[in-house]
């Protein structure tokens, strides 16, 4: 018996140890405790490999190397956007509990650890190598960008689709060291996805953001977002079609974008955008598309 309360603290220890990293301000202002963030940057990278790659496998090591990179770089985007939006975070009920807003993480020492992320990340990206070496240089721009585009713009979302895909060129000239008439299709198709589900989330502090002044195509959208977040689902299946089209994909492929399609078609007559808790389920809800997507094209190489 003794050995059996020993055991169960322990237990009870290694769960606090558990939960307080978890709760560390480091882990929260990279938003590792929320994994979401990092498949939706990631399945572009993996989808591009493996259409790249068209009738073979993809390769292990880039696909690894992509994983890695889109968990650096999400900690790194997140915390850019956290400090440039540190004043209107404190302005929205969702957002007002982020580290750098609530002041448990100084802007100092988030720029430190942005700075670790970012040679980290130049280091998968070398070794990645060749033409996507120059592809991912430019993309930083971008993620430097989207934040201040929540002031100015009514479309952010819109710089966001270009930044959050940049994987997609990357891993298409991975493979190819090219950028591809079918590359720069498969990247519409991927923009289109990003416009759709950030759209859904954004209608999570529509709200506040109005109040705020913040500027979003839910905000923009309005009553008519349903009909938007509809529009651009369909581009994406759409484009993604094509792309396996133009690379001579064939019925395993075609078949899948068929479930793809009924997904995202799940996604838009099931979601309420006036239900903050409902938009989170349904955006989440797209880490399970992307492997849909990644098993559309598996198939059409192993049957």
């Amino acid at each position: 018996m003794p050995e059996s309360r020993g055991w169960s603290t322990n237990k009870r220890i290694e769960f606090s140890e558990t939960i307080m990293m978890y709760n560390s301000p480091y882990i929260r202002v990279m938003r590792l405790h929320q994994p979401v963030g990092i498949w939706l940057l990631l399945w572009p990278c993996l989808w591009a490999v493996a259409l790249a790659s068209r009738h073979t496998m993809p390769p292990l090591d880039l696909l690894l190397l992509f994983a890695a990179g889109a968990i650096v770089m999400r900690s790194a985007g997140c915390i850019i956007n956290d400090i440039v939006d540190k004043d209107i975070d404190v302005k929205v009920e969702r957002t007002k509990i982020r580290p750098i807003a609530a002041g448990e993480i100084s802007v100092k020492a988030a720029i430190v650890l942005t700075g670790v992320l970012m040679l980290i990340g130049l280091l998968i990206l070398l070794e990645i190598g060749g033409l996507a070496v120059a592809i991912g240089f430019g993309s930083v721009i971008l993620v430097g960008l989207y934040p201040f585009m929540k002031r100015v713009m009514p479309y952010p979302q819109l710089i966001l689709a270009f930044t959050f895909n940049i994987g997609a060129l990357m891993g298409w000239a991975a493979v190819t060291q090219a950028i591809s008439v079918e590359s720069l299709i498969f990247y519409a198709s991927c923009m289109c996805w990003t416009m759709g589900y950030d759209t859904i989330y954004a209608h999570q502090d529509v709200r506040d953001d109005r109040k705020a002044g913040i500027k979003s195509t839910a905000v923009t959208f309005g009553k008519y977002s349903r009909s938007f977040i509809a529009l651009f689902y369909a581009l994406m299946v759409l484009l993604m079609a094509y792309t396996g089209l133009r690379i001579g994909f064939g019925l395993p492929f075609f078949l899948g974008m068929l479930w793809v399609a009924a997904h995202l078609g799940w996604q838009v007559y099931t979601v309420d955008l006036d239900n903050p808790r409902d938009c989170l389920r349904v955006f989440r809800s797209n880490t399970i598309l992307g492997a849909i997507v990644f098993a559309a094209i598996m198939l059409e190489k192993i049957l």
